[in-house]
């Protein structure tokens, strides 16, 4: 088919997904494009990229592109601004989320001691626009539409376009990987890449057709159902196509968690979901201690140093600066010790291609030491029980933070899942903070029921009066 052609089925097709997906009746903030076109930037490549204008050179890395640090400080001054109109809304989720803030604020510290400290803030402020533009979502006053409307606006361009360029464009939608293998990258710059965008827009996706299978009553629901199957195809096709083993894996525990979660036997004892997911690490455990690590790593088209990764793990950790305060605030990759460390490295990680530790506690380590690692696990832990805490309330947005939390928990075991304009970084920040939502009784449903029986009322938390959807019998049941 000639491109052009296949070009203009993809722009109908596109415009057709969104025709389907409409609801007059749901109306979440029109600033709900701004995460939108945030994470259409994450979730593929960089403005400048796009152009053809990409920095070049051996301080690339440092000085960045002013046209990508324009695109990101707009958009993260316009959803400041959004944040400041909603204060209240902002300000009782903030305080819900102290470790959040203790390790945002430890990251700023932490710019004092990096090898660039100027370089280290300005990463340091993009990654405030990651935390703004989650609290944009779940502070809308139709936080569940606005959280629908945000995976199903992504999904409907990027998975569509991705497809494009694969079969059509492949000297934008596909490359080579450092060993001179073919790989396909899609809107994104290499397979991992376009993997972990699959994973978090089809892991939402899957959660979002689950809602609509049992919301029996819902207006329109047909071509609602429709769009999402659409979509979900598309996801688990590029998953396959992309070949990228952490987000396929990661994406199946994930999934396998968000139907679990739908079980009868879960639904009637929320309690249970521990037992499930403590199941899920000591199976994974067990195949580790009776030799199946092999069998698991071939399963998942891995060798069994899972590509290298474990002689980076090995040899990365015993450079690292200050075991306990870090390097600085992504300074580690832009530091002489990783500058020395690439040079050793041969084989299949080229210097050139290794700017991160593959897995995500160690480059947490490398850059924020110690310190920064219990942070996180504390991020992950209080993100857990609260995840827990609003399945409790509300089993289907529960359901899906549990699972991204733990599909961030396990992905970050080998790519570098904690840094700042990650997909599965901003995804993992919206599981914990929506979370809290939850609690709070931001998504309605049962969560307010459940304030107004401890004695709570409206006047006494003014944010959740303001919360409530009109609509949230598909996913408040």
């Amino acid at each position: 088919m000639n491109p052009s052609l296949a070009t203009l089925i993809c722009a109908c097709g596109i415009a057709g997904l969104f025709y389907l997906d409409r609801d007059k009746t749901i109306r979440p903030s029109k600033a709900l494009w701004l995460p939108v076109m945030w994470i259409w930037i994450v979730g593929s490549r960089a403005v400048s990229a796009w152009f053809g204008l990409t920095p070049t050179g051996p301080n690339a890395q440092l000085d960045g592109s002013p046209m990508d640090a324009a695109v990101f400080g707009i958009l993260s001054a316009a959803a400041i601004g959004v944040l400041i109109r909603r204060n209240r809304r902002t300000r009782t989720l903030l305080a819900a989320n102290w470790p959040i803030l203790i390790y945002f604020l430890y990251c700023l510290v932490s710019v004092a001691w990096s090898y660039h400290p100027d370089v280290s803030f300005k990463r340091w402020t993009k990654s405030i626009g990651d935390l703004a533009m989650v609290l944009v979502i779940v502070t809308d006053e139709q936080p569940v539409a606005a959280l629908k409307r945000l995976i199903s606006r992504v999904g409907f361009v990027l998975l569509p376009a991705s497809v494009l360029l694969i079969k059509y464009y492949g000297d934008l939608g596909r490359g080579y990987d450092p060993v001179g293998g073919a790989m396909n990258t899609g809107v994104t710059t290499n397979k991992n890449l376009l993997g972990v965008m699959l994973l978090v827009v089809t892991l939402g996706t899957l959660w979002h057709l689950t809602t609509l299978m049992h919301a029996k009553g819902e207006p329109n629901r047909g071509r609602h159902l429709l769009a999402q199957i659409v979509l979900l195809t598309f996801g688990i096709a590029l998953l396959l196509m992309a070949g990228s083993a952490t987000s396929s894996a990661s994406f199946v525990l994930g999934g396998l968690i968000l139907l679990a979660t739908r079980l009868r036997m879960i639904r009637i004892r929320p309690s249970r979901v521990h037992m499930l997911c403590v199941a899920i690490i000591v199976a994974s455990g067990l195949t580790l201690l009776f030799g199946g690590e092999a069998l698991a790593t071939s399963a998942l088209g891995r060798d069994s140093n899972l590509s290298g990764r474990t002689d980076i793990w090995a040899a990365v950790i015993s450079v690292a600066p200050n075991p306990i305060v870090g390097s600085g605030f992504e300074s580690f990759w832009i530091s002489p010790a990783a500058q020395n460390f690439q040079q050793k490295m041969v084989g299949y990680w080229h210097p050139e291609n290794l700017n991160e530790a593959h897995d995500g506690y160690i480059e947490v380590y490398l850059n924020l030491g110690w310190i920064g690692v219990c942070l996180i696990s504390l991020l992950l832990i209080s993100g857990y029980r609260r995840a827990v805490a609003a399945f409790r309330l509300n089993r289907s947005i529960g359901g899906l933070m549990l699972a991204y939390i733990i599909a961030a928990a396990a992905y970050s075991i080998t790519e570098a899942g904690f840094r700042m304009l990650d997909l599965i970084w901003i995804f993992l920040l919206l599981a914990v903070v929506g979370a809290s939502g939850v609690t709070a009784g931001f998504f309605g449903g049962k969560g307010r029921k459940i304030l107004a029986s401890r004695g709570g009322t409206t006047s006494r938390t003014p944010a959740t009066h303001e919360l409530i959807p009109e609509r949230v019998s598909v996913y408040a049941d």
